[in-house]
């Protein structure tokens, strides 16, 4: 059976793409036959080691240093992608800090800061690719939510409320890009196998919220999910919070 490549001519753009669930993201969207631009904000080796895979796999790839909480970064990276590749199809919103801080000990720039990397990547790395979006036959907008953004979080009050925001911005732009054929949904991985930038056990939610399936799930499950909402296949889902946790959250 041959290779599906769905995405084939397509051009997708991915931040927080260098490790963990980004990469996973790049890496099936490139294997889909999509062109991937590669974002990070200071991890260049890895971003180009995910670039480098890509390219190895016969795909195209190119590595995009920035800072989504500044407009003027988005921008350029925007602009380098039109450059690189000519068009712009997909936009998946991963980039995120999951720090885990009392609030008794949180200062408003903490808070302002991991809210800024999640909410504000999102809405200026959409609202800077949407002229090119709109031009697309096919155009998707993924954000990558949290469970704990509809559970809640001891220590992570800055992460949850910039999760639970991303919730209610797919739902505000879904509904304004319908018309323009833009699909917008948020995923919304559980507890999955990656490495973690703390040294903190398990966070409690998780720890109370164990998946039915028995495991941890994988950063290539959340991609699978990601690339069929940007895929064909995917056309008429729009404005959906979808939960790829093996069954910790039930609702």
């Amino acid at each position: 059976m041959a290779e599906q490549r769905e995405l084939e001519g397509r051009v997708a753009l991915v931040t927080g793409a260098s490790r963990n669930i980004g990469r996973a993201i790049a890496l099936d969207l490139a294997s889909a036959g999509a062109a991937v631009v590669v974002n990070a904000l200071q991890a260049r080796e890895e971003a180009a080691a995910v670039v480098g895979v890509i390219e190895q796999q016969g795909g195209r790839a190119l590595m995009a240093l920035a800072d989504v909480t500044d407009e003027k970064s988005v921008a350029r990276m925007i602009d380098a992608a039109i450059s690189r590749f000519g068009r712009l199809d997909i936009v998946v919103n991963n980039a995120a800090v999951r720090r885990e801080q009392p609030i008794e000990e949180m200062s408003l720039a903490d808070f302002r800061s991991i809210v800024s990397i999640i909410l504000d990547g999102a809405f200026l790395t959409s609202k800077a690719a949407l002229p090119h979006l709109k031009r697309s036959d096919a155009a998707a907008i993924t954000n990558i939510g949290g469970m704990t953004g509809h559970s809640g979080a001891a220590d992570r009050v800055h992460v949850v409320a910039g999760k639970a925001g991303l919730a209610g911005l797919t739902k505000a732009l879904a509904r304004e890009l319908a018309p323009v054929g833009v699909t917008v949904n948020c995923v919304v991985p559980g507890m999955i196998d990656t490495v973690r930038q703390t040294t903190r056990a398990l966070p409690l939610v998780h720890q109370r919220n164990p998946p039915l399936m028995g495991r941890r799930g994988k950063p290539e499950e959340v991609a699978a999910m990601v690339r069929h909402l940007s895929g064909p296949a995917g056309r008429f889902i729009t404005g959906q919070t979808i939960h790829v946790n093996g069954g910790a959250y039930l609702i």
